[in-house]
């Protein structure tokens, strides 16, 4: 089944609904810039009440391995996902030789001109997942746009040669099974498609995303 991520968690409703849902993993951004920024305390009491096969994922931005792998321990995190447009690649060989238990994900911006390049700067055996997002360095995810699926289909092509692929960008319950059938990912990764406003997730649109992704998954 495809791996579900519903990102950019804010409060502990939220997140029980996810999982209810039949989320994989919930994301939780530790970027000041981002609307859906949360205080690592306030992660760390939402952390502590969900489900232990429900994977924990913080989202940072253009972090050294110290910052990550404190972070990490605060708040009780099962994965970190790199997302900045100047991350460092040996960070992730830090980070997986202090804490192996840790799961690195990458953030891979389909504005690149050449997207495939960069995921190949990586060392694919301490990726976990290569996410390939809309973003670009003005807006760091969650921008509600998705990228030209069938011309970043080759490259996506190239990156799922090195390791697993997470789509994100855009994704909504009405579009996320075309997405999935274009670029046959591992996963799919959404945070405004399934938002009230900003850091409020819609508890029908989260239910009705699940429910798309795992109906696609009949079909293929």
């Amino acid at each position: 089944m495809t791996w579900v991520k519903i990102c950019g968690i804010t409060n502990l409703e939220d997140a029980l609904t996810a999982v209810a849902a039949g989320a994989d993993a919930l994301g939780f951004v530790f970027y000041e810039k981002s609307p859906r920024y949360i205080d690592p305390s306030a992660a760390r009491e939402i952390v502590s009440k969900l489900p232990a096969n429900v994977q924990k994922v913080g989202v940072l931005v253009n972090q050294r391995e110290d910052t990550i792998c404190g972070l990490a321990k605060e708040v009780g995190l099962t994965a970190v996902q790199l997302h900045g447009d100047n991350e460092d690649p040996r960070v992730a060989d830090l980070l997986v030789k202090r804490r192996p238990d840790l799961k690195v994900l990458v953030g891979i911006s389909m504005q690149r001109p050449t997207p495939q390049r960069w995921a190949m700067m990586w060392n694919p055996e301490v990726v976990w997942a290569f996410l390939v997002d809309s973003s670009n360095s003005s807006r760091l995810g969650g921008t509600g746009k998705i990228f030209d699926w069938q011309r970043g289909r080759s490259g996506i092509e190239v990156i799922a040669t090195l390791g697993r692929v997470v789509v994100a960008g855009g994704l909504t319950p009405g579009n996320v099974a075309e997405a999935m059938r274009i670029l046959e990912p591992w996963g799919v990764d959404v945070a405004s498609g399934v938002e009230g406003r900003p850091g409020k997730k819609d508890p029908e649109k989260v239910r009705a995303f699940v429910t798309a992704v795992r109906e696609t998954d009949k079909v293929h």
